[in-house]
């Protein structure tokens, strides 16, 4: 009886330490998505139910698709740089790992608009990467206000997000695992498709999601390195919210689309590690 007491007492406070993560579930989390699907389905000013603001996005269907295109690209340059860069670090001493932590977290201490504002100092016409070039006579070039620009800015802020998991993965897998391989006669391509990479799996698939998400959905750096030629899904609600053409219902419709498709998109990115941990099992 005092053993099931117990029990009762903890199960009851842990049930009473949760309600403020419920609480704030709700306020922040539940009630701003309940908003969203509200509005996404009302004529606004009106609160008639319509499809039009989701009709109303059609017209916006490139600026998708370049938005998806541009943060594929970045995750993938992202993946690319990251996975020998984890690898590298996991292989490290303890101080050599602690001190390559410190730096590439280092500049994420520092405002997310003011990295990107030094990007633009460094890539515009009159800026610092224009005035090296002039210094052997080569250029102008033109870098901001372009794709490339979107691209460059969002690998530079969002690669330490893709470094850390596949470290925090990598640090885990044993030297002997990678030896053994090699004393079997795997080359190094061997080691690398058949040991190292299955073994990474947890770490690329939360380093993709959590690169492609916040690039699929920036405006800031868009705006500030792209120009206004060069939109995103982001810069699209942010100007139905708080730009001169004020449309909640359009917005609300855009935003609702892009959580669908996102969630899509990492539910199918987690369907193949299941499947590959899974094939690993057997």
């Amino acid at each position: 009886m005092t053993e099931k007491k117990s029990r009762r007492r903890t199960f009851d406070l842990s049930r009473l330490t949760a309600v403020p993560y419920f609480v704030w579930m709700a306020l922040f989390t539940i009630v701003p998505l309940a908003l969203v699907v509200w509005y996404a389905f009302i004529d606004y000013p009106d609160t008639s139910f319509t499809i039009s603001n989701f009709t109303g996005v059609v017209k916006y269907a490139k600026t998708f698709v370049k938005s998806i295109n541009l943060s594929l690209i970045s995750t993938v340059i992202c993946l690319l740089i990251g996975f020998p860069m984890g690898f590298i670090m996991s292989r490290m001493s303890e101080r050599g790992q602690r001190t390559m932590q410190l730096l590439i977290m280092l500049p994420m201490w520092m405002s997310f608009l003011l990295r990107t504002y030094a990007w633009m100092t460094l890539l515009e016409n009159e800026g610092l990467i224009n005035k090296f070039f002039s210094l052997f006579g080569i250029g102008p070039f033109t870098m901001i206000n372009t794709r490339g620009a979107i691209v460059l800015g969002m690998v530079y802020n969002y690669l330490p997000f893709m470094i850390l998991p596949l470290y925090s993965v990598m640090v885990k897998i044993d030297r002997s695992v990678i030896e053994a391989a090699q004393d079997l006669g795997a080359d190094a391509f061997h080691v690398f498709s058949r040991v190292l990479l299955p073994l990474s799996v947890p770490g690329i698939v939360t380093g993709i999601t959590m690169v492609f998400v916040p690039s699929v959905s920036t405006f800031i750096i868009s705006r500030m390195l792209g120009g206004g030629s060069n939109l995103l899904i982001g810069d699209l609600i942010e100007q139905q919210f708080l730009g001169s053409v004020y449309n909640p219902g359009v917005g609300s419709a855009m935003s609702l689309l892009l959580m669908v498709m996102i969630l899509l998109i990492m539910g199918i990115i987690n369907h193949f590690d299941s499947d590959e941990m899974e094939g690993m099992l057997v």
